[in-house]
């Protein structure tokens, strides 16, 4: 059995759903790591301590991209707006996560994994194939993509 919409209406909410399971964590690591505030809090001085561990050049560099990347695509991504580029952003801070820390300790998240860093990386690869979805800044508002696709939803759905 197929459901039927209307212009893929229905299909246009999903990557709403999507922004918003990675914007929230990406703005929480964010905000610990900048601020050192909240339930992942390191601050940039531990989160700096963390990479200049694990061999990471300009560790205290890294560790302010980082964090402030994750503030700001976590604010893009749960208003909609720029979600594409955020998701290119957070797709290799996704990917250097895993590789550099997690990927070493097997799959499961409980043993310091890769699990969650892979869903992420996940998520953020389909922001960037699917956009915003309906309900986003861009769509609601501006009525378009601030950095359009082309050859994408659009030109398809025009064909």
């Amino acid at each position: 059995m197929s459901v039927e919409t209307r212009n893929g209406e229905l299909e246009r909410w999903g990557p709403t759903f999507a922004r918003l399971a990675l914007g929230i964590p990406m703005l929480v690591a964010g905000i610990g790591k900048v601020f050192a505030v909240g339930p992942k809090a390191p601050g940039i001085e531990g989160f700096t301590g963390m990479l200049s561990g694990i061999g990471i050049p300009f560790p205290t560099v890294f560790a302010w991209i980082v964090g402030i990347t994750e503030v700001v695509t976590g604010v893009f991504l749960l208003v909609g707006v720029l979600v594409r580029l955020s998701g290119v952003f957070v797709a290799v801070i996704m990917l250097v996560a895993t590789v550099t820390v997690h990927l070493e300790n097997g799959y499961a998240t409980s043993e310091g994994g890769f699990e969650l860093t892979l869903a992420l990386f996940l998520v953020a690869v389909s922001l960037v194939f699917a956009g915003p979805g309906r309900l986003s800044v861009e769509h609601e508002l501006l009525e378009r993509e601030l950095i359009p696709v082309s050859g994408g939803a659009e030109a398809t759905e025009a064909d």
